[in-house]
Protein backbone atom coordinates (compact mmCIF):
# COMPACT_ATOMS: atom_id res chain seq x y z
CA UNK A 1 0.00 0.00 0.00
CA UNK A 2 3.11 2.44 0.66
CA UNK A 3 4.44 1.53 -2.66
CA UNK A 4 1.55 2.21 -4.27
CA UNK A 5 0.40 5.31 -2.45
CA UNK A 6 4.35 6.47 -3.05
CA UNK A 7 4.17 5.87 -6.68
CA UNK A 8 0.99 7.92 -7.09
CA UNK A 9 2.38 10.56 -5.55
CA UNK A 10 5.98 10.42 -7.66
CA UNK A 11 3.63 10.53 -10.40
CA UNK A 12 1.03 13.67 -9.76
CA UNK A 13 4.84 15.75 -8.42
CA UNK A 14 6.19 14.61 -12.10
CA UNK A 15 3.03 15.75 -13.83
CA UNK A 16 2.83 19.11 -11.76
CA UNK A 17 6.47 19.96 -12.96
CA UNK A 18 5.79 18.92 -16.39
CA UNK A 19 2.97 21.25 -16.77
CA UNK A 20 4.95 24.09 -15.06
CA UNK A 21 7.91 23.22 -17.59
CA UNK A 22 5.45 23.14 -20.61
CA UNK A 23 3.60 26.58 -19.31
CA UNK A 24 7.58 28.24 -18.88
CA UNK A 25 8.62 26.44 -22.13
CA UNK A 26 5.67 27.99 -24.43
CA UNK A 27 6.51 31.65 -23.20
CA UNK A 28 9.90 31.38 -23.45
CA UNK A 29 11.45 33.69 -26.33
CA UNK A 30 14.52 32.13 -27.07
CA UNK A 31 15.34 27.93 -27.94
CA UNK A 32 18.03 25.93 -25.65
CA UNK A 33 20.78 27.58 -27.84
CA UNK A 34 19.48 31.26 -26.96
CA UNK A 35 18.41 32.38 -30.38
CA UNK A 36 15.14 33.76 -30.99
CA UNK A 37 12.21 31.23 -31.76
CA UNK A 38 10.95 31.85 -35.19
CA UNK A 39 7.15 32.05 -34.03
CA UNK A 40 8.28 35.33 -31.43
CA UNK A 41 9.29 36.80 -34.68
CA UNK A 42 5.94 35.47 -36.74
CA UNK A 43 3.59 36.31 -34.15
CA UNK A 44 2.67 40.39 -35.06
CA UNK A 45 1.81 38.63 -38.39
CA UNK A 46 -0.25 35.96 -37.16
CA UNK A 47 -2.42 37.85 -35.01
CA UNK A 48 -3.11 40.64 -37.65
CA UNK A 49 -3.61 38.07 -40.14
CA UNK A 50 -6.13 36.23 -37.71
CA UNK A 51 -7.71 39.37 -36.52
CA UNK A 52 -8.25 40.62 -40.19
CA UNK A 53 -9.94 37.37 -41.52
CA UNK A 54 -11.96 37.39 -38.53
CA UNK A 55 -13.58 40.52 -39.11
CA UNK A 56 -13.90 40.16 -42.90
CA UNK A 57 -16.07 37.22 -42.22
CA UNK A 58 -18.25 38.61 -39.39
CA UNK A 59 -18.55 41.84 -41.27
CA UNK A 60 -20.12 39.80 -44.33
CA UNK A 61 -22.30 37.74 -41.98
CA UNK A 62 -23.76 40.49 -40.51
CA UNK A 63 -24.53 42.13 -43.28
CA UNK A 64 -27.75 41.04 -45.28
CA UNK A 65 -27.04 42.82 -48.30
CA UNK A 66 -24.18 40.46 -48.68
CA UNK A 67 -26.60 37.66 -49.38
CA UNK A 68 -29.69 39.78 -50.94
CA UNK A 69 -29.45 38.60 -54.77
CA UNK A 70 -30.85 41.67 -55.78
CA UNK A 71 -28.53 44.50 -53.72
CA UNK A 72 -25.27 45.64 -56.17
CA UNK A 73 -23.15 44.18 -53.18
CA UNK A 74 -24.06 41.04 -52.75
CA UNK A 75 -22.07 37.75 -53.60
CA UNK A 76 -24.63 36.78 -56.32
CA UNK A 77 -24.03 40.34 -57.70
CA UNK A 78 -19.79 39.86 -57.57
CA UNK A 79 -19.96 36.44 -58.58
CA UNK A 80 -22.24 37.84 -61.82
CA UNK A 81 -19.23 40.55 -62.54
CA UNK A 82 -16.34 38.42 -61.89
CA UNK A 83 -17.54 35.51 -64.28
CA UNK A 84 -17.32 38.41 -67.24
CA UNK A 85 -13.79 39.38 -66.41
CA UNK A 86 -12.04 36.48 -64.30
CA UNK A 87 -10.01 33.80 -65.55
CA UNK A 88 -12.18 31.58 -63.72
CA UNK A 89 -15.07 33.19 -65.08
CA UNK A 90 -16.36 30.27 -66.63
CA UNK A 91 -16.24 28.49 -63.32
CA UNK A 92 -18.40 31.38 -61.17
CA UNK A 93 -20.76 31.43 -63.29
CA UNK A 94 -22.00 27.95 -62.49
CA UNK A 95 -22.22 29.22 -58.87
CA UNK A 96 -24.44 32.44 -59.13
CA UNK A 97 -27.32 29.69 -58.80
CA UNK A 98 -25.85 28.83 -55.47
CA UNK A 99 -24.55 32.03 -54.77
CA UNK A 100 -26.07 32.28 -50.89
CA UNK A 101 -23.99 28.85 -49.72
CA UNK A 102 -21.04 30.10 -51.68
CA UNK A 103 -21.65 33.54 -49.30
CA UNK A 104 -21.70 31.82 -46.37
CA UNK A 105 -18.79 29.24 -46.98
CA UNK A 106 -16.33 32.07 -47.79
CA UNK A 107 -17.73 34.21 -44.42
CA UNK A 108 -17.49 31.28 -41.97
CA UNK A 109 -13.97 29.85 -43.48
CA UNK A 110 -12.85 33.54 -42.90
CA UNK A 111 -13.91 33.42 -39.19
CA UNK A 112 -12.69 29.87 -38.62
CA UNK A 113 -9.00 30.54 -40.32
CA UNK A 114 -9.16 33.98 -38.26
CA UNK A 115 -9.79 31.99 -34.96
CA UNK A 116 -7.32 29.15 -35.73
CA UNK A 117 -4.36 31.45 -36.53
CA UNK A 118 -5.41 33.52 -33.22
CA UNK A 119 -5.31 30.99 -30.73
CA UNK A 120 -2.51 29.14 -33.14
CA UNK A 121 -4.84 25.56 -32.99
CA UNK A 122 -3.97 23.88 -36.48
CA UNK A 123 -2.26 26.82 -37.47
CA UNK A 124 -0.50 24.89 -40.83
CA UNK A 125 -4.16 24.09 -41.68
CA UNK A 126 -5.42 27.66 -40.78
CA UNK A 127 -2.36 29.20 -43.14
CA UNK A 128 -3.55 26.83 -45.96
CA UNK A 129 -6.64 27.61 -46.03
CA UNK A 130 -6.11 31.70 -45.66
CA UNK A 131 -4.43 31.09 -48.89
CA UNK A 132 -6.68 29.17 -50.40
CA UNK A 133 -9.21 31.84 -49.41
CA UNK A 134 -6.88 34.37 -50.71
CA UNK A 135 -6.25 33.31 -54.35
CA UNK A 136 -9.81 32.19 -54.89
CA UNK A 137 -10.29 35.91 -54.18
CA UNK A 138 -7.50 37.00 -56.15
CA UNK A 139 -8.49 34.94 -59.18
CA UNK A 140 -11.74 36.01 -59.02
CA UNK A 141 -11.81 39.65 -58.11
CA UNK A 142 -8.60 41.43 -58.42
CA UNK A 143 -7.05 39.53 -61.12
CA UNK A 144 -6.94 42.34 -63.22
CA UNK A 145 -6.28 44.75 -60.90
CA UNK A 146 -3.45 47.35 -61.73
CA UNK A 147 -1.02 47.19 -60.57
CA UNK A 148 -1.14 43.86 -59.38
CA UNK A 149 0.05 45.22 -56.00
CA UNK A 150 -3.01 47.46 -55.34
CA UNK A 151 -5.12 44.32 -54.90
CA UNK A 152 -5.04 42.80 -51.42
CA UNK A 153 -5.77 39.38 -52.16
CA UNK A 154 -2.12 38.22 -53.56
CA UNK A 155 -0.55 40.19 -50.56
CA UNK A 156 -2.72 38.26 -48.02
CA UNK A 157 -1.95 35.16 -50.21
CA UNK A 158 1.97 35.39 -49.73
CA UNK A 159 1.68 36.56 -46.47
CA UNK A 160 0.50 33.23 -44.72
CA UNK A 161 3.57 31.07 -46.60
CA UNK A 162 5.61 31.79 -43.62
CA UNK A 163 2.80 30.18 -41.05
CA UNK A 164 2.21 27.25 -43.56
CA UNK A 165 6.05 26.33 -43.33
CA UNK A 166 6.59 26.53 -39.91
CA UNK A 167 3.34 26.80 -38.00
CA UNK A 168 3.19 28.65 -34.24
CA UNK A 169 7.10 27.51 -34.27
CA UNK A 170 7.07 27.99 -30.43
CA UNK A 171 5.15 30.90 -30.01
CA UNK A 172 2.48 31.13 -27.35
CA UNK A 173 -0.28 28.94 -29.29
CA UNK A 174 -2.26 25.77 -28.35
CA UNK A 175 -0.37 23.55 -31.11
CA UNK A 176 2.62 25.01 -28.60
CA UNK A 177 0.99 24.01 -25.29
CA UNK A 178 -0.58 20.78 -27.03
CA UNK A 179 3.23 19.63 -28.61
CA UNK A 180 5.07 20.68 -25.06
CA UNK A 181 2.53 18.40 -23.45
CA UNK A 182 3.60 15.75 -25.36
CA UNK A 183 6.83 16.13 -25.29
CA UNK A 184 6.94 16.02 -21.44
CA UNK A 185 4.26 13.47 -21.46
CA UNK A 186 6.55 10.06 -21.36
CA UNK A 187 8.10 11.05 -18.27
CA UNK A 188 4.60 10.40 -16.35
CA UNK A 189 2.44 8.55 -19.17
CA UNK A 190 2.81 4.88 -20.23
CA UNK A 191 4.65 3.66 -23.50
CA UNK A 192 2.13 3.89 -26.41
CA UNK A 193 -0.70 5.91 -24.90
CA UNK A 194 0.68 9.56 -25.44
CA UNK A 195 -0.09 9.00 -29.27
CA UNK A 196 -3.47 8.82 -28.34
CA UNK A 197 -4.20 11.07 -26.11
CA UNK A 198 -2.52 14.02 -28.04
CA UNK A 199 -4.74 12.83 -30.80
CA UNK A 200 -7.85 12.84 -28.37
CA UNK A 201 -6.63 16.27 -27.09
CA UNK A 202 -6.20 18.04 -30.28
CA UNK A 203 -9.28 16.35 -31.30
CA UNK A 204 -11.25 17.59 -28.61
CA UNK A 205 -9.99 21.22 -28.84
CA UNK A 206 -10.69 21.52 -32.03
CA UNK A 207 -14.30 20.70 -31.93
CA UNK A 208 -15.02 23.14 -29.25
CA UNK A 209 -13.13 26.09 -31.37
CA UNK A 210 -15.34 24.87 -34.25
CA UNK A 211 -18.36 25.18 -32.16
CA UNK A 212 -17.40 28.73 -31.05
CA UNK A 213 -17.15 29.54 -34.58
CA UNK A 214 -20.49 27.71 -35.61
CA UNK A 215 -22.16 29.72 -32.34
CA UNK A 216 -20.25 33.36 -33.23
CA UNK A 217 -20.74 33.46 -36.69
CA UNK A 218 -24.68 31.93 -35.96
CA UNK A 219 -25.25 34.77 -33.25
CA UNK A 220 -23.55 38.13 -35.71
CA UNK A 221 -25.79 36.85 -38.99
CA UNK A 222 -28.71 36.93 -36.63
CA UNK A 223 -27.80 39.99 -34.82
CA UNK A 224 -27.20 41.63 -38.46
CA UNK A 225 -30.55 41.23 -39.38
CA UNK A 226 -32.21 41.84 -36.60
CA UNK A 227 -30.84 45.58 -36.54
CA UNK A 228 -30.17 46.22 -40.70
CA UNK A 229 -32.51 49.22 -41.99
CA UNK A 230 -34.98 47.87 -43.96
CA UNK A 231 -34.21 46.39 -47.30
CA UNK A 232 -36.03 49.33 -49.39
CA UNK A 233 -33.66 51.82 -47.19
CA UNK A 234 -30.39 49.58 -47.64
CA UNK A 235 -30.54 49.07 -51.37
CA UNK A 236 -30.85 53.12 -51.47
CA UNK A 237 -27.94 53.57 -48.95
CA UNK A 238 -25.94 51.25 -50.65
CA UNK A 239 -26.77 50.93 -54.19
CA UNK A 240 -23.66 51.39 -56.85
CA UNK A 241 -24.96 51.53 -60.36
CA UNK A 242 -22.82 52.64 -63.80
CA UNK A 243 -23.79 55.23 -65.95
CA UNK A 244 -22.33 56.83 -69.37
CA UNK A 245 -22.10 59.57 -71.04
CA UNK A 246 -22.95 58.38 -73.86
CA UNK A 247 -25.44 60.76 -75.87
CA UNK A 248 -28.89 60.00 -75.85
CA UNK A 249 -31.74 60.90 -77.42
CA UNK A 250 -33.60 63.60 -75.06
CA UNK A 251 -35.31 65.10 -78.43
CA UNK A 252 -37.71 61.50 -78.40
CA UNK A 253 -41.35 62.10 -76.81
CA UNK A 254 -41.63 61.93 -73.67
CA UNK A 255 -45.45 60.44 -74.39
CA UNK A 256 -45.95 56.77 -75.21
CA UNK A 257 -49.15 57.51 -77.04
CA UNK A 258 -48.73 59.31 -80.52
CA UNK A 259 -51.37 59.29 -83.47
CA UNK A 260 -48.24 58.35 -85.93
CA UNK A 261 -46.53 54.80 -85.51
CA UNK A 262 -42.52 55.59 -85.47
CA UNK A 263 -40.54 52.89 -86.32
CA UNK A 264 -38.09 51.68 -82.78
CA UNK A 265 -34.28 52.25 -83.32
CA UNK A 266 -32.02 49.80 -84.13
CA UNK A 267 -31.29 48.30 -80.89
CA UNK A 268 -32.18 45.94 -77.96
CA UNK A 269 -34.68 46.63 -75.29
CA UNK A 270 -33.44 46.94 -72.09
CA UNK A 271 -36.67 48.18 -70.37
CA UNK A 272 -38.78 50.82 -69.76
CA UNK A 273 -38.17 54.84 -69.00
CA UNK A 274 -40.30 54.28 -66.52
CA UNK A 275 -38.52 52.08 -64.28
CA UNK A 276 -35.96 55.51 -64.26
CA UNK A 277 -36.92 57.65 -62.00
CA UNK A 278 -35.75 61.32 -62.88
CA UNK A 279 -32.03 61.76 -60.65
CA UNK A 280 -32.41 57.85 -59.93
CA UNK A 281 -30.93 54.74 -61.51
CA UNK A 282 -32.10 51.31 -62.67
CA UNK A 283 -29.96 48.01 -63.54
CA UNK A 284 -30.20 46.23 -66.82
CA UNK A 285 -28.15 43.50 -68.03
CA UNK A 286 -25.69 44.84 -71.19
CA UNK A 287 -27.10 42.76 -74.33
CA UNK A 288 -24.01 42.99 -76.07
CA UNK A 289 -21.68 41.11 -73.37
CA UNK A 290 -24.05 40.03 -70.46
CA UNK A 291 -22.11 42.22 -67.93
CA UNK A 292 -24.51 43.87 -65.21
CA UNK A 293 -25.15 47.67 -66.29
CA UNK A 294 -27.48 50.45 -64.90
CA UNK A 295 -29.10 53.50 -66.65
CA UNK A 296 -29.56 56.99 -64.74
CA UNK A 297 -31.98 59.77 -66.04
CA UNK A 298 -30.02 62.90 -64.80
CA UNK A 299 -31.68 65.25 -66.05
CA UNK A 300 -35.00 64.56 -67.13
CA UNK A 301 -35.36 62.74 -70.15
CA UNK A 302 -31.79 61.94 -70.76
CA UNK A 303 -30.85 59.01 -70.35
CA UNK A 304 -26.98 57.87 -69.60
CA UNK A 305 -25.92 54.28 -69.02
CA UNK A 306 -22.60 52.16 -68.62
CA UNK A 307 -21.05 48.57 -68.08
CA UNK A 308 -21.40 48.40 -64.37
CA UNK A 309 -18.49 46.37 -63.43
CA UNK A 310 -15.30 48.18 -61.62
CA UNK A 311 -12.50 47.97 -64.15
CA UNK A 312 -10.69 48.07 -60.26
CA UNK A 313 -11.34 44.46 -59.03
CA UNK A 314 -14.23 43.67 -61.32
CA UNK A 315 -16.98 44.51 -58.46
CA UNK A 316 -20.45 45.46 -59.49
CA UNK A 317 -20.81 49.59 -58.92
CA UNK A 318 -23.82 51.32 -57.88
CA UNK A 319 -25.10 55.32 -58.41
CA UNK A 320 -25.87 57.48 -55.09
CA UNK A 321 -28.40 60.04 -56.35
CA UNK A 322 -27.79 61.93 -53.09
CA UNK A 323 -24.05 62.78 -54.17
CA UNK A 324 -24.45 61.92 -58.02
CA UNK A 325 -21.79 59.99 -58.21
CA UNK A 326 -21.30 55.99 -58.97
CA UNK A 327 -18.98 54.07 -56.52
CA UNK A 328 -17.59 51.19 -55.77
CA UNK A 329 -18.36 49.38 -52.77
CA UNK A 330 -15.48 47.23 -52.64
CA UNK A 331 -12.59 49.25 -52.60
CA UNK A 332 -14.37 52.77 -52.62
CA UNK A 333 -13.57 53.87 -56.19
CA UNK A 334 -15.85 57.04 -57.71
CA UNK A 335 -16.55 57.56 -60.86
CA UNK A 336 -18.40 60.83 -62.69
CA UNK A 337 -22.04 60.03 -63.32
CA UNK A 338 -21.76 61.78 -66.54
CA UNK A 339 -18.89 60.60 -68.36
CA UNK A 340 -17.70 57.55 -66.28
CA UNK A 341 -14.54 59.11 -65.64
CA UNK A 342 -12.42 58.30 -62.23
CA UNK A 343 -12.89 60.90 -59.37
CA UNK A 344 -11.22 58.76 -56.75
CA UNK A 345 -8.96 55.49 -57.50
CA UNK A 346 -8.11 53.25 -56.87
CA UNK A 347 -9.42 52.46 -60.19
CA UNK A 348 -7.28 53.53 -62.99
CA UNK A 349 -9.73 53.43 -65.77
CA UNK A 350 -13.22 55.04 -66.17
CA UNK A 351 -16.54 52.68 -66.75
CA UNK A 352 -17.33 51.50 -70.21
CA UNK A 353 -20.26 53.39 -71.82
CA UNK A 354 -23.47 51.93 -73.20
CA UNK A 355 -25.28 53.87 -76.11
CA UNK A 356 -28.66 54.32 -75.10
CA UNK A 357 -31.84 55.99 -76.65
CA UNK A 358 -35.09 56.13 -75.92
CA UNK A 359 -38.09 54.64 -78.17
CA UNK A 360 -41.39 56.08 -79.40
CA UNK A 361 -42.79 53.10 -77.16
CA UNK A 362 -41.19 54.64 -74.39
CA UNK A 363 -39.01 51.98 -73.95
CA UNK A 364 -35.08 52.18 -73.64
CA UNK A 365 -32.86 50.57 -76.51
CA UNK A 366 -29.19 49.61 -76.13
CA UNK A 367 -27.16 50.64 -79.19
Amino acid sequence: MTSNASRRLDAAASREDAGTAVADEMWSWRTADGTLKPGWALLPLRLFLGVTFVFAGLQKLANPDFFRSSSPISIHAQLVGASHTSPIGSLLGHLTSISTLVGVIIAVGEVAVGVGALVGLLTRVAAAGGMALSLGLFLAVSFRTNPYYSGSDIVFLFAWTPLLVVGAAGAPALDTWLADRRAAAPAAEPAGGVSRRAVVSTGAIAAGVAGGVVLLSGAVAALGRMFAPSTSAANTSTTTTTTSTTTTAPTASTTTTSTTAAAPPAGTVIGSTSSVPVGGSATFTDPKTGDPGLVIQQPADTYRAFDAICPHAGCTVAYQPSAKIIVCPCHGSEFNAKTGAVELGPATTGLTPIKVVRGPNGDLYAI
